[in-house]
């Protein structure tokens, strides 16, 4: 298990991580989010060791990383995909890792394969590669000691979407074999498509640590789009009933705080015709956005 209590790191006035506490269990892929600037990676190097945190503990099975010999053992990680000398092949890149973790010769041939990285590929220099081959090289220096924890940060940039594919199948079926999957990414999508559980942060705060399922609904409003000639009277007729109603065109209604069947019975009652009436299903991106919108660093049109 990954547990994280009450950490924190400042750089001078700047606090890029505030009393942080979370728990990453073993058997599921759990996606890290958080908008930009929200202390995902700062917290990510701290648990591996690379930065010294200003208070509080981020540890791994109980021990601080640092306490282990031979790390990659115990967890693999992608932090940066371009963190490569490149002047090596990817076989000499990995046989390296490989000696200093005292893992056998044979496993650097077995992650090539794994990554896709076999034959020539694997004898080319990586100054050479694309960001994708980059991002498979990192992914496969995380899987080389065959870790119980692992830790990637945007795994994904650079992929083709056979790439993707292969990533969400792979990360499955680590998590499936009981490993810890900590994934930070700012994908929407493909963590709703890959991840079981969430942490999300933003400014350095902890903002939930809860399945998808759960933070999605939480954070979604009952949202419906209602299509109508008769669009202001049926505003008139919904924001009496205490529903928040935005125009989307002319004709196209954003309501929310009222249900589809409240809705559609109200309009019959007036006799108000509608062309469409589409409740919005709970979406892990719409929630991200509500739930961190004042804990962005940046916002465009954002005059501050």
């Amino acid at each position: 298990m990954i547990e994280v209590n009450e950490l924190t790191k400042r750089y001078g006035d700047m606090t890029a991580v505030r009393r942080l506490t979370f728990q990453v269990r073993p058997g599921h892929v759990t996606g890290f989010l958080g908008p930009n600037g929200a202390g995902k990676t700062t917290t990510l190097r701290m648990l591996l060791g690379l930065i010294a945190p200003t208070g509080g503990t981020a540890g791994v099975g109980g021990r601080p990383f640092l306490d282990r010999p031979r790390g990659l053992r115990h967890v693999g990680a992608l932090l940066d995909a371009g963190d490569v000398h490149g002047g090596r092949s990817a076989r000499a890149h990995l046989s390296a890792l490989a000696r200093g973790n005292r893992i056998p010769a044979g496993r650097v041939e077995e992650v090539l394969r794994e990554v896709g990285l076999s034959g020539s590929a694997a004898r080319r220099r990586v100054d050479g590669f694309s960001l994708g081959m980059r991002q498979r090289l990192g992914i496969a220096a995380a899987l080389l000691g065959d870790p119980p924890v692992l830790l990637f940060d945007e795994p994904l940039n650079g992929l083709d979407p056979e790439g993707v594919l292969w990533v969400r199948g792979l990360f499955r079926r680590l998590a499936a074999e009981g490993r810890t999957v900590f994934v930070s990414s700012h994908l929407m999508s493909e963590m709703a498509n890959t991840a079981e559980e969430l942490i999300v942060i933003g400014r350095g705060e902890l903002i939930a640590a809860e399945s998808v399922a759960r933070f999605a609904a939480r954070g979604t409003r009952l949202t419906v789009t209602v299509r109508t000639p008769d669009a202001e009277r049926l505003t008139a007729v919904l924001s009496a009933e205490g529903a928040a109603v935005a125009p989307y065109d002319g004709r196209t209604l954003k309501v929310s705080a009222l249900s589809a069947a409240r809705i559609g019975e109200l309009a019959f009652r007036h006799r108000i015709l509608l062309e469409k009436l589409t409740p919005q299903a709970a979406s892990l991106e719409a929630a991200f956005m509500e739930l961190t919108a004042d804990r962005a660093e940046f916002l465009a049109g954002d005059s501050r």
